[in-house]
């Protein structure tokens, strides 16, 4: 896991960056939560989620949004983290300039810049989107939706209410052309503090289903 340090829109950006094992290997990009109430790269999911990919030989970036940890500038509620996020896949792309496909993956506040990502960059073909918060920021800029994925639920999360989120998937579902997995995952909190192994299954049995060659799903 060698960490780097790449230029982003308001200085420099740290992360954790894993090469590809081969030169068309795809991307996949992880999101942290919330800046202010804690979230970091090191969050035990984002963690999670990046040897999850790294392990399926994706080429795998984890990175602090500004003013976490070594990266410079600070918190901008949102808006300079999707900037963040641009910058960061950005930089993955010139090293895997010819991947054959690209994810996000966010958590928390990290699904919800993973999903504005989605609406910029038509090269992304799947997201995980675990906890999203729809009771807190406006996901109407979903509008269509441009790519297929999973959105993931804590079924007691105290955070984000499990209502919001249904709400969310039912809208996207009547969208053409994509298709949302949602899966909830019975008594576990926001940070899914219990039930890591649960909330991994299911991440690896969507990504089973996704990258069989036999998906319909492209």
């Amino acid at each position: 896991m060698p960490e780097v340090i790449f230029p982003g829109p308001e200085g420099r950006l740290e992360g954790r960056f894993s090469p590809g094992p081969r030169p068309r290997a795809p991307v996949a990009m992880i999101l942290h939560p919330h800046p202010q109430g804690g979230g970091t790269m090191n969050n035990a999911i984002v963690q999670q989620l990046y040897k999850t990919f790294v392990r399926r030989g994706f080429a795998t970036l984890r990175f602090n949004f500004r003013g976490v940890g070594k990266s410079q500038g600070v918190f901008d509620n949102g808006i300079g983290e999707l900037s963040d996020a641009a910058s960061a896949l950005d930089w993955v792309q010139q090293i895997h300039p010819e991947a054959e496909s690209t994810w996000i993956a966010g958590f928390s506040f990290g699904a919800w810049i993973g999903m504005q990502l989605l609406m910029r960059r038509p090269e992304v073909r799947g997201f995980i989107s675990i906890a999203p918060p729809a009771n807190m920021y406006d996901f109407t800029f979903l509008a269509p939706c441009p790519s297929s994925g999973i959105i993931i639920q804590g079924e007691a999360d105290e955070v984000v209410t499990p209502l919001a989120v249904q709400k969310l998937v039912e809208k996207l579902r009547t969208q053409r052309h994509i298709t949302i997995h949602h899966d909830t995952i019975p008594g576990a909190n926001h940070f899914f503090v219990n039930e890591m192994p649960q909330l991994m299954k299911s991440v690896d049995d969507y990504l089973d289903f996704r990258l069989d060659p036999s998906c319909l799903i492209k």
